[in-house]
């Protein structure tokens, strides 16, 4: 996250934050500056607080929004928490920092203003330290990022002491056919027009045969945008944010949106590497049944149900910058949807039973003409 010029705090009352500061922290501080940063593509708000006379040099404020129409609809569709009445985002946070995974430090909820003081992991992503690196730097900073991700998957994925809304929610058919249609309304309809019926049918056939494929595979912690902007660079830490919307999907699900991120672009090799590295890792820690289910003991079938998943993450994806620019008027995501609409020809040109897709989506990707 990068510093704004402007100083509009769009509603933060910086005296009841200096209060807070100073009475509601683990440590009392005092506010130098209040600095808002660049966030992510939701409504959420963030500021960075300079302190004095503290612990830290600074902290993050993030500033609660309305949840946004898509979002609710996915609620809708994903099942919105069970029991657990929690704020998604804490009660997340505190199940991750049970099991060993390295998310921020919550140091205050102010409830009746929507206001979180979180530990500050600094400005560097996983994303610009790779783009800042050399070759082997870059692929050790993402063998750290598989390294944590399987702490996520073998820990995070079992019940506590505190419930978890993550484990009560799931990627079930309804909610990839949800992404689905929200890829077809948003990258297709938006940007081309209707679709003809004899080429929208058999798309939707096919959608329907992966989401049923998907949605059969023995679930995992899922974190839901474990990608490059996502993971902070904080010395030899690396840092995991934006998992409040975490939920139990298949173990390919977070690292298809790891290795075929919207952002970087990996070598093949690399790509290669890291899911050995990733099997590997998760073999060593679970029975031979559990490997067996989960296709860790067929290579080609593991390879398979990855590039099935980075299909359905990158069409999610695209259809999700669309709709950030025509519904949210941000643009800037835009620039992204060529290499993310190139990672899903490339994989349905891999397999052929995936050519019927591939021949009825052709004509309304202008990348793929």
């Amino acid at each position: 996250m990068k510093p704004q010029t402007s100083l509009s705090l769009m509603g933060v009352d910086l005296s009841g934050v200096a209060s807070t500061l100073r009475t509601h922290l683990p440590f009392p501080a005092q506010l130098e500056q209040c600095v808002p940063l660049a966030g992510d593509a939701s409504n959420r708000r963030y500021y960075r607080l300079h302190l004095s006379m503290a612990p830290v040099s600074s902290v993050i404020l993030m500033k609660l929004a309305d949840p946004e129409g898509f979002k609710a609809s996915e609620e809708a569709v994903s099942g919105a928490g069970g029991d657990v009445t929690e704020l998604p985002f804490t009660n997340i946070l505190k199940h991750l920092q049970k099991n060993g995974v390295q998310v921020p430090m919550l140091y205050f909820y102010d409830e009746s203003c929507g206001l979180l003081y979180l530990e500050d992991f600094g400005d560097v992503t996983l994303a610009q330290a790779w783009q800042e690196s050399t070759p082997a730097i870059g692929e050790d900073l993402y063998c750290k990022a598989v390294d944590q991700l399987v702490r996520l998957h073998l820990q995070a994925s079992h019940p506590s002491s505190v419930p978890c809304v993550a484990l009560t929610r799931s990627f079930d058919v309804p909610l990839y056919l949800w992404e689905f249609d929200h890829f077809l309304e948003y990258g297709i309809v938006a940007r081309e027009g209707p679709m003809r019926v004899d080429d929208q049918v058999p798309v939707c056939e096919e959608f329907q045969k992966m989401a049923e494929w998907l949605a059969s595979q023995p679930p995992v912690f899922t974190h839901r945008d474990y990608h490059s902007r996502n993971l902070m660079v904080d010395g030899e830490r690396l840092g995991v944010i934006d998992f409040q919307d975490a939920l139990m999907g298949p173990v390919t699900y977070d690292l298809a949106s790891l290795l075929r991120d919207s952002y970087i672009a990996l070598d093949e090799g690399v790509i290669d590497r890291l899911i050995i590295r990733y099997v590997e890792a998760m073999r060593q820690n679970l029975s031979f049944s559990q490997q067996s289910a989960m296709l860790f003991h067929d290579p080609e079938a593991f390879r398979r149900l990855f590039d099935f998943t980075s299909i359905q993450r990158n069409l999610k994806a695209a259809g999700r910058f669309v709709y950030i620019d025509r519904v949210k008027g941000n643009s800037r995501f835009l620039a992204s949807i060529p290499h993310t609409l190139k990672n899903v020809r490339a994989n349905l040109e891999k397999y052929p039973q995936l050519h019927r897709l591939l021949t009825h989506l052709s004509p309304y990707i202008s990348e793929w003409r």
